[in-house]
């Protein structure tokens, strides 16, 4: 249990959710970036949404160049969420989160954008195996704020 009477304590609560935020993105994306075939890594959930399997998809002629162009999307993606997890690492180890303001900006940030993925996950991927790497942030999100709110108090 979160020790609300320890400044250093709740700092280390509001702040250590981040870190992990951002080390796993940063290891997501990296996993999008060196999967060979990296749409699999969601198949599932893609067969559902596409109402197709990938060898159908694929079997259409015009849809030949289709493996290199979602390659190139994921590829683009992996990247995309590597740098928004080296951002947030980045941004909880310079500022610390040391005041409310930063703590404000990173958790309002992570609020807009989580509300956002979940939207999108519980209505057009709902079986996605990303539901729970959702759920897993949500829960990060709401530790940091809630040590941020207990640790307002010590602020000068």
């Amino acid at each position: 249990m979160i020790n609300t009477k320890n400044p250093k304590s709740l700092h280390n609560y509001t702040m250590m959710p981040f870190f992990i935020i951002g080390i796993s993105a940063f290891v997501a994306g990296f996993g999008w970036l060196l999967a060979p075939e990296p749409w699999l890594l969601d198949e599932s959930a893609n067969i559902v949404l596409l109402g197709t399997s990938y060898e159908n998809l694929f079997a259409e002629g015009i849809n030949e160049n289709l493996p290199s162009y979602l390659t190139l999307l994921y590829r683009f993606f992996g990247w995309w969420v590597s740098l928004i997890g080296m951002l947030t690492f980045g941004y909880t180890y310079v500022t610390r989160l040391g005041s409310q303001i930063s703590r404000l900006v990173i958790q309002t940030t992570y609020f807009i954008g989580l509300l956002g993925i979940t939207v999108i996950l519980f209505i057009f991927i709902p079986s996605s195996p990303f539901v729970y790497l959702n759920i897993f942030l949500w829960i990060m999100w709401l530790i940091s704020v809630f040590a941020g709110i207990k640790l307002n108090k010590y602020d000068y």
